[in-house]
């Protein structure tokens, strides 16, 4: 996610919040279907400090504004699910999978809206605090996007592999499962080789439906 300077500290809250309502979404969704985990944990709240990780979400921010590195990236501690504590543990870890990235849809369609409300209001965009608010929207828009869009990739742990796994039958998603352990890995390779960029096409065309009219 290339940014301006500016726009990279006012990007770091609005991450942090994104991820903290991600990671809120699939315990919320697991204690729906019958895993008190997150719940019990103190993880079912939106009250960033439990959620926060050092590395993820401390040390990983501050090194890349301090490098001045041409993308923003950051992650919540996870929030913990029991599996077996589910209703149903195959359908139902693919609802807690794909809630993180509903979340962060919704949130990019609500700032979206909010945009497209603001405009329509007659207020004066060209006022220094109207200009803020409307800048950090559509920064908003763009990293729930992102994060979304970027979730959703088919590589355990990121949680479209959550739903592909519940596709698959049982022996083949165990096979598929354990490539968990290595799916950072397999991550940053892909980013490395540049395959992965075509995700920030499919960003901008959802901004683009996003933004029609507006």
């Amino acid at each position: 996610m290339s940014i301006s300077s500016v726009d990279f500290i006012l990007a770091i809250p609005l991450l942090f919040f994104a991820v903290v309502v991600h990671e809120y979404s699939h315990g919320w969704i697991a204690y729906l279907n019958g895993d008190d985990t997150a719940k019990m944990a103190g993880r079912l709240t939106l009250n960033p400090i439990p959620h926060v990780d050092f590395v993820g979400t401390i040390i990983i921010p501050l090194l890349l504004i301090i490098t001045r590195a041409p993308i923003l990236i950051g992650w919540a501690k996870p929030v913990p699910i029991n599996p077996y504590r589910l209703n149903d543990p195959v359908r139902d870890m693919a609802k807690v999978g794909m809630a993180g990235p509903a979340s962060n849809f919704a949130l990019a369609i609500l700032s979206a809206l909010i945009i497209w409300l603001f405009k329509i209001s007659g207020a004066d965009p060209y006022s220094a605090a109207n200009n803020l608010i409307i800048k950090l929207l559509y920064i908003n828009v763009t990293i729930n996007l992102v994060l979304g869009v970027f979730n959703l990739i088919p590589i355990p742990p990121l949680d479209g592999s959550r739903i592909v796994s519940a596709l698959l039958p049982p022996d083949i998603a165990y096979k598929y499962n354990q490539l968990e352990r290595y799916g950072f890995f397999i991550i940053i390779l892909l980013l490395y080789l540049g395959l992965l960029d075509f995700l920030w096409q499919i960003v901008m065309l959802l901004q683009k439906l996003l933004f029609m009219g507006v």
